[in-house]
Order: structure tokens, then sequence, then C-alpha cells
């Protein structure tokens, strides 16, 4: 063990105990959702399973609800609802990652996981950290268990990165294709617009650089997070977070977008072409960051970060006062369908169901309502007359409202800020809601659309109201609590 990571484990042991009683006694703490056990969470990293057992680490500050230095948290799960905590997996103790062990990916060959990574150094100085002063350092790792580490080496020094680009280059992912392994990691050139560049190798330890994946797509800001590169269903896509688009009515509203665009590769040139626009994962105030695995099972699952940087003093999270912020989104699954990307809660979140409650909506009916009889809960509701129009209210002061060609979710003071996110949507066929202590996500047209949010109610008791011109067949089931 490295004195640094001695030293860094012996703050967290003296300082955790104490945070964690204060996070136990917030009545706003997650109760299925994946969240840190104090501090802070931000992407989801490595992500894998291996031998039926599946393992989300996180970006994590376990002393720090505002962000600090970065470390990977651990979680494991045999179904992907019920997770336990295990130790902290990766602490930023070596020079190449001091200043934090940032985001990453897990890839797994011939039954040894290989982690890559971004190793974060920031020297002292005057700096803007995008031009200078700062190293971003790509680190492979391996594992043969996923709890512990063999070695770690540097393979890309931050010096060797092309020339063209600033220091910010991070974010590795890895993809096998015809014998080879292609490396992507998002940055942002000199001229601050967005890029992908593609590293290429025989073994996974040396890298040669092949070029940026993607040009020519200058409306998509001026730096790329987070790229994920995969191939579904004959198709390939790309999966990023730019940050710089400009807002275009309904779309891009946040601060920083998460999205995708789908194509297909010419492997002789290393170019990919897209055959669409850029398009939005999820609509809703708190989502970044996504990365997806393919499990045993053959399924290209999604984890989100439920949660978004920079966006005070616009919106904001109370718990950060509690000694704790963030959470992940549900799994979902990724399938094409009819050329559209589709996202689905995994069916595993079933077994959180208690006793269903079914109600039916109609024209005739004024409004009829459902008590929350739990903080936690799942709606799905079948709508008829898809071009009429629709409002839910729950949870406090939150309203879902479709009048016929704009589906809209309102956040009143509960939202800390949140306010207002619209979808332009011809027909709405279905809404499904999943509904915990401080968080929605809600699922369009059999998953076609998403959005997620935070929100921090606060009243004890409160209706679920349904009212417009369409019929409505609805099922409620009260979800179990998981942690």
């Amino acid at each position: 063990m490295s004195n640094l990571k001695e030293s860094l484990q012996k703050d967290i042991e003296a300082e955790q105990p104490a945070l964690q009683n204060k996070v136990a006694a917030d009545p706003w703490r997650l109760h299925y959702h994946q969240q840190p056990p104090t501090g802070w969470l931000n992407d989801p990293n490595g992500v894998h399973q291996k031998d039926g057992l599946y393992h989300l680490y996180y970006q994590y500050s376990p002393l720090d609800a505002t962000g600090g230095l970065k470390y990977w948290g651990h979680k494991t799960s045999r179904d992907l609802v019920h997770f336990k905590e295990e130790d902290i997996f990766l602490y930023p103790d070596q020079d190449f990652d001091k200043d934090g062990v940032y985001s990453g990916s897990a890839f797994e060959k011939e039954g040894l996981i290989h982690f890559f990574y971004t190793g974060n150094v920031k020297h002292l100085g005057d700096h803007d950290y995008i031009t200078s002063g700062r190293e971003q350092n790509t680190v492979h790792m391996t594992s043969s268990d996923g709890f512990n580490i063999d070695r770690r080496e540097v393979v890309i020094d931050s010096m060797e990165y092309p020339d063209g680009f600033t220091q910010h280059i991070r974010d590795p992912k890895i993809l096998e294709k015809n014998g080879l392994f292609y490396m992507v990691m998002g940055g942002r050139t000199s001229d601050d617009r967005g890029a992908i560049l593609l590293y290429e190798s025989d073994n996974l330890s040396k890298w040669q650089y092949k070029g940026n994946l993607l040009e020519n797509r200058e409306e998509l800001g001026y730096m790329w997070e987070c790229p994920d590169f995969f191939e579904l269903n004959g198709q390939e896509i790309l999966l990023m977070s730019p940050q710089g688009v400009e807002q275009k009515g309904f779309e891009f509203e946040n601060v920083y977008q998460s999205g995708y665009l789908m194509g297909k590769t010419d492997w002789n040139a290393l170019q990919f072409k897209p055959a669409e626009d850029f398009v939005e994962l999820d609509r809703g105030f708190d989502f970044y960051a996504p990365q997806t695995f393919l499990d045993e099972q053959n399924r290209r699952i999604l984890w989100g970060w439920m949660g978004l940087p920079d966006t005070e003093p616009e919106y904001y999270n109370p718990t950060v006062e509690r000694g704790w912020q963030h959470a992940m989104t549900l799994p979902r699954e990724l399938t094409i369908e009819k050329g559209k990307l589709k996202q689905r809660p995994l069916p595993e979140y079933q077994k959180l169901r208690n006793e269903e409650t079914k109600l039916q909506y109609n024209t005739h009916d004024s409004e009829i309502s459902l008590t929350e009889t739990s903080l936690t809960y799942e709606l799905k509701i079948e709508v008829g007359q898809k071009e009429k129009s629709v409002t839910i209210q729950l949870s406090q002061d939150m309203t879902l409202q479709y009048d016929g060609q704009i589906f809209t979710l309102n956040l009143g003071k509960s939202g800390y800020g949140r306010k207002t996110r619209s979808i332009e949507l011809s027909r709405l066929e279905q809404i499904h809601v999943f509904v915990d202590t401080s968080s929605v996500e809600i699922f369009l047209n059999d998953g076609a659309y998403v959005l997620t949010t935070r929100m921090y109610p606060t009243s004890q008791t409160r209706q679920i109201r349904f009212s417009g011109e369409a019929d409505l067949n609805i099922s409620k089931w009260d979800l179990n609590k998981t942690q």
C-alpha cells in the first residue's frame, strides 16, 4: 500500500462515521436507486458483469458532498436491483492520478478485466487548466476479480496526445473489431470544438493514435465527454455528453447534454458516419455521462448519472447540506426498433412491486384520484385517444401534462429551481413513471422518450390526480425498499 493511499484511508475512516449518521437521518435518501454512502457521486465507471456478478463503479468523493477529490466507489449485485456497497476500489494514490481518478470503463478479455481511466493531475500556478496546468493520463489497470487491482500502467502519457488539442482529453472506452482493439476518448480541440479521439492496439498496452472518429459537427459544442461506442442490432451507436450545444426549441434545454448518433463506421478510413442528427437520451433535468455494457444475457444496459454539473444558480440539490448528493438512474435496456432507439426499465424491478391497484379514467369524468400510499411507487398508464389531452398531478407539486402536441413536466417548490421541460409529441400512447423519495423517471411511449428529475417534496399526504380528454387505464404499485 502506498503512503498516500494509507493517508487517504485514515482520513476517510476518521471522518466518515459521523457523516454516515447525518446522511442516514435524511428522509430524501432514495429507496431503490443507487446513491453514495456519504458525500458525492457522479459518473458510472467500469460497469460490467463477470461470473454472474454485476459491478457498478462510480465517481465518488466520500467526504465532500460538493465534489472534491475523486475515487472510484464500488457496488455489486446479482440481480441489478439489490446492491452491496463494497470497499472503495480505486484511490488517487499515484503520481499520474494524484488529483483524481477520473472516469473510465471496463473491458473483459479471456477472463481478465481491463480497466481504462483518466488520471488527473493539476499543477500549481497561474493556469486556466484547459490549455495549461493539467495532465490527463490514460491509465490501464487489470483485475482478475473486480475487487483487487493487479497492476496499473500509464499507456498514453499526457505529453503524448496529438497536436491541436487542449489538455481536456479523457474518459476512455474500449471496443474490439476485426481482431484489433479501439479506444475512444472525449476531447476538446485548440479551436474549441468537440472531438472523439480514436486509438488502435493489438495488445491493450501499446496504443497508436488514428485520428478523430467524428468530424465536422461544430453544432455539437466545444467538448465531448464520456464517449461510448458500440453496435446494437446491426447499427453502430456513438454515445457522448457534449458541452456547448445551443438550445433549439424544446431540445437541449440543459446546460450540458447527453445523447447519441446512430450510423455506420468506415473501418478502412476509421470514420464514423452518422445517419441522423444527434438525439438526446433524456429530456429531464438530471441526466449525464451515461455508460453502457453488455451483460451475460446479451442485453445492452445503460446507467446514467442522475445529476448534471454546473446547474447552479438555476437549480440545485438541498441534500448537500445533509452530507450527500446525487444518485444513479435505474439501469435501462437499450433496443433499436423500427430504426429508433428505445430505453426501458429492466423487468427485474417488477420484483419490488406490491399489490396492483387498477383504475380507469373516462373522458366524462371531471377528475379522479389515487392516494400516494407510499413515497416510492410505479405508475403505468395506457392512453386512449392518443392525440387528446392528459393531466397528471403527483408528488406534492409535480404536473405531467399533454395537450395533444406537447408533453410537459412541471415542478413547483419541490424542484428547487427546476421548473419546466417539454417534448414535442404527436401521439401519447403510454406513460410509465417511477417515483422514489426524491426522484422521478418518466418513460413515454414504451421507452421512446425519457425524462429524469430530482425533486424534494415535504408534504406527507398527497394525491395523484388524473384529468383530461383521453381515456386512461391506470396501474399503480407501491415499491419495496432495497436499501
